[in-house]
């Protein structure tokens, strides 16, 4: 699975076949030079095709089995200075400075992976609710995603923590990424 997540992705079909729902992005997951408790550890990140130096959402994913289980895990960290890292995306060469003292777990945001005949989904974990503070108000965050060996589909969505108003992301529907490099 971490083979399929690591590359650069793009979904330009969904975004010439829908352009007033979908914007063009690019979506980059690049592998850390350490693993996470012996983990593989994943820097995701993406941008708005045209923009690639506005890049936004950067976070650290941790992938992990489970103990008697068929499931695997994604485990979310923040950055604790996310503009220090923006950009690694698409210049992976930034991210050897990086280590573990700079991210945030964020304990709620872990989802349950489930093996498929030819992908893996990803969906929140039972009782789990995403929330992190960014630019000093809480956030929420509704995360979920799909791959396969050349596809990305993610089901993200940010939502206002009070009502569940979907605010960004996945609100006509999933993002689907196809992979261009990796």
């Amino acid at each position: 699975m971490t083979k399929w997540l690591v590359g650069e992705f793009d979904n330009q079909a969904q975004a010439l076949e829908q352009p007033a729902w979908f914007v063009h992005l690019r979506l980059w997951h690049r592998l850390l030079p350490f693993s996470i408790e012996g983990n593989p550890s994943l820097f995701a990140e993406q941008a708005n095709y045209l923009y690639p130096e506005n890049a936004y959402r950067q976070r650290v994913v941790v992938l992990s089995s489970l103990a008697d289980s068929e499931h695997l895990q994604a485990q979310y960290y923040a950055f604790k200075q996310p503009d220090r890292f923006k950009g690694s995306g698409a210049h992976p060469d930034r991210l050897t400075s990086l280590s573990q003292a700079d991210l945030d777990l964020l304990p709620g945001c872990k989802l349950l992976i489930t093996p498929q005949l030819t992908r893996f989904k990803a969906d929140p974990a039972p009782n789990s609710t995403c929330c992190f503070l960014y630019q000093g108000e809480m956030r929420q965050v509704i995360l979920g995603f799909e791959v396969s060996a050349n596809t990305f589909i993610s089901y993200d969505r940010g939502v206002e923590p009070k009502t569940g108003k979907v605010l960004w992301g996945a609100m006509m529907g999933p993002y689907q990424f196809h992979k261009r490099h990796g």
